[in-house]
């Protein structure tokens, strides 16, 4: 069974810069032709597609997030990385990691990828 756990501080100060892993089991993140993507819910509001990397390396951003977002993926571990700099806190928000398929079929379809496994989330709040 596939499975995904973010992880990361809770914490983050105005101005900093946001990082958050997703560590996956049960199925590896080169595998075709699966894209791996960050979703936020800030509170009171709707799922946000922030962006994701592809099975191949390559990455693919939400035009919202794509001055502030880089993802990037460690194979060995089976891990891909979310940075999100120049944190506000507007930025304060339940952050997913997810996989999913472009072009797919899903109840969930966000930046054209049909999501098929969530991790839980965790919840980063940015105060000073």
């Amino acid at each position: 069974q596939v499975q995904l756990q973010e992880s990361g501080p809770g914490l983050v100060k105005p101005s900093q810069t946001l990082s958050l892993t997703c560590t996956v089991s049960g199925a590896s993140i080169t595998t075709n032709y699966y894209y791996w993507s960050w979703i936020r819910q800030p509170p009171g509001k709707g799922l946000e597609w922030m962006g994701a990397i592809g099975y191949d390396g390559s990455s693919d951003y939400s035009s919202s997030f794509k001055s502030r977002t880089s993802i990037t993926r460690d194979t060995s571990k089976n891990q891909f990385t979310l940075q999100l700099s120049s944190v506000t806190p507007g930025d304060t928000a339940l952050y997913y990691c997810a996989r999913g398929t472009p072009g797919g079929t899903s109840q969930v379809i966000l930046g054209e990828y049909a999501m098929d496994y969530w991790g839980r989330g965790t919840l980063v709040t940015v105060s000073a």
